[in-house]
């Protein structure tokens, strides 16, 4: 199961996300996956976000049973504390918090 929650993105990358998965939601996409299909849609979000933010989670063979990766400037945050992967709400974040790259929390 792949799980795709996306923010501030253009409505043509959800169109085209849309060809592989459904869209229960405005900026959810849900779907049944290979990794490599994964791969390639999470490169597309990421390469049309133009300044939006996402987040994908997907099944992994870990404690949890899932994985989560990031891009963008989000006021919520995925940090892995002791293997276990939790959402923390930033109250205000500063110029110096914001992150604009791309994170994955592994198992």
């Amino acid at each position: 199961m792949v799980v795709l929650l996306l923010e501030r993105v253009p409505s043509s990358l959800r169109g085209e996300l849309s060809r592989w998965m459904i869209e229960p939601r405005a900026g959810v996409f849900v779907g049944k996956l290979s990794a490599m299909v994964r791969e390639r849609l999470w490169r597309k979000a990421l390469e049309g976000a133009r300044g939006g933010a996402g987040a994908l989670i997907y099944t992994a063979a870990c404690e949890q049973g899932f994985l989560v990766e990031t891009f963008g400037d989000s006021a919520r945050e995925v940090v892995d504390i002791e293997g276990m992967l939790l959402v923390r709400i930033r109250s205000d974040p500063g110029p110096h918090e914001l992150d604009e790259g791309h994170d994955t929390a592994t198992c």
